[in-house]
């Protein structure tokens, strides 16, 4: 989709439709393009606002028919909320119900009034860029599957008014980039399993690499098995898909490189451990992790961010086939370590041993994973917010401060030294599962395990990589989370954000 940067006034512009903010306040219609609109609209908003249909209350979106006494067809007035609580990611989500609004109507292209009361406060730049992800979060859709009856609507073309059209340029380069790759990762994602084979994944990563200048690698099954990957070759075992372990690497400075880990299960089935039948289904989104990281280092190409950075993503099925791993069998880890299999789903946690040794290996650091590793994760602290577990809490602090600038929250749990005590074995070096209580905490506890010394965060995203309805930014199914916090983080720890 085209975005674009204008000056000018949204009074006089030609957009199908136009798209202006309003905060919550005694006289809404009397605030910056609301006020400017209402004179051309013979004071319809001033009207509105006194029957309380237009309130400027949060996620309100309200549209005004221009019906011949203004250029463009219609205007929608998209609620912030309290001007105290105004913020970039209140602006994105107000941007992205609106879009969807102006959609919904008929094909047609937007305009967007990004100055003036009431964001005069703000950088004009990051919210060109708040609203230009917006937009493409909000209006992003997965129908490559079906057979629509009739044309879906669309919306043609974006443009972004406001005062500096530098500013407003580059907002929308970056903000272009930022939402075009959670939407690269909600693609993934969303792709039936058996589309979306390990196989496949690694040829979608190559394809990136190409476009972006990414350098590609890939680690076929008898690569894993030199290297001593006992336990992301054991997970492998029980399906006909051959494993891939993919590695994607950004280089735009000097050494040392980060590490972006992501866990890739393409599909599981909880191996001899079976899941349920119901929602079973869901379990193709368990590569989420795998197409953040795969998806944020492609954007810092794109960005061209002066940074070293290196994605791992240990790609495979989990599947109960006759070669499949058994409850009480032990692995031998890459680096040495055993592993005594308590339930064959508690797999993410032993591809993701393999794959942290590996990038221990090649002296990244710091070390991010990103995985749909527990439910208890999710049980804990529900579908709005990511766990985030760390072993440098001053690391893990850098890692939410970015998850706020991205709009993606992310909230910390606690890594005492008692929680060793649930994974230890009388048979092996450790166990893969520590039991009903904090098992999200224990499973981050035995990744420590993998990642020695080396400053690290886990992020646990459960209850964050799928949606069951559109809310601002989000749309129902995969959510690209936290594509947008590992960008974000990078370009900090690069000096460009």
């Amino acid at each position: 989709m085209q975005i674009e940067a204008a000056t000018g006034s949204p009074a006089s512009n030609t957009a199908d439709n136009v798209i202006i903010f309003a905060v919550r306040s005694d006289a809404p219609s009397a605030r910056g393009a609301v006020g400017e609109l209402d004179a051309a609209f013979d004071g319809a908003f001033s009207a509105l606002a006194a029957d309380g249909e237009l309130t400027g209350k949060r996620d309100e979106i309200v549209a005004v028919h221009a019906l011949g006494k203004a250029p463009m067809k219609r205007v929608l007035i998209a609620g912030l909320g309290e001007p105290a609580a105004l913020s970039l990611d209140t602006i994105r989500n107000a941007t992205a119900g609106a879009a969807r609004r102006a959609r919904s109507f008929a094909d047609g292209n937007l305009a967007i009034a990004v100055s003036g009361d009431p964001l005069a406060g703000l950088d004009e730049e990051a919210v060109a860029e708040a609203v230009t992800e917006g937009v493409l979060l909000g209006l992003y859709r997965f129908d490559r599957h079906l057979t629509p009856s009739q044309p879906p609507r669309n919306v043609t073309g974006v443009t972004v008014l406001g005062a500096h059209a530098a500013k407003l340029k580059r907002g929308i380069a970056t903000g272009a980039v930022l939402a075009d790759a959670t939407n690269f990762a909600r693609d993934l994602a969303n792709e039936p399993s058996n589309v979306l084979t390990p196989t496949e994944f690694a040829g979608r990563a190559q394809t990136l690499a190409e476009e972006t200048g990414l350098e590609y690698e890939l680690l076929e099954e008898a690569d894993a098995a030199k290297l001593g990957m006992g336990a992301y070759l054991g997970v492998a075992k029980g399906s006909h898909e051959p494993a891939k372990f993919i590695i994607l690497r950004h280089r735009g400075g000097a050494a040392p490189a980060l590490g972006f880990v992501g866990k890739g299960v393409t599909f599981d089935s909880g191996g001899i451990s079976i899941k349920p039948a119901n929602n079973m289904g869901a379990m193709k989104q368990d590569m989420s992790g795998g197409a953040a990281v795969i998806a944020a280092v492609g954007a810092l190409a794109r960005l061209g961010a002066p940074i070293n950075v290196t994605a791992i993503v240990p790609a495979t099925e989990n599947m109960p086939g006759g070669g499949a791993i058994k409850p009480g069998d032990v692995l031998t880890a890459m680096n040495g370590k055993t592993i005594e299999v308590i339930n064959t789903d508690a797999e993410g946690r032993l591809i993701l041993a393999d794959a942290l040794a590996y990038a221990n290996r090649l002296e990244l650091s710091p070390l991010i994973d990103v995985a749909t590793l527990t439910g208890a994760c999710a049980v804990a602290l529900g579908t709005i917010t990511t766990g985030l577990m760390t072993n440098d809490d001053e690391l893990g602090d850098e890692i939410r401060t970015a998850g706020k600038r991205a709009g993606e929250k992310i909230w910390a749990l606690p890594m005492f030294e008692e929680y060793d005590e649930a994974i230890k074995s009388s048979v092996a070096d450790v166990k893969n599962t520590g039991g009903r209580y904090g098992g999200a905490i224990t499973a981050a506890k035995f990744l420590a395990k993998f990642v020695e010394d080396t400053p690290w965060v886990h992020l646990d995203m459960a209850g964050t990589d799928d949606a069951e309805k559109d809310s601002g930014a989000t749309v129902k199914g995969a959510t690209g989370v936290p594509v947008r916090t590992l960008i974000r983080f990078a370009l900090g720890r690069a000096g460009a954000s």
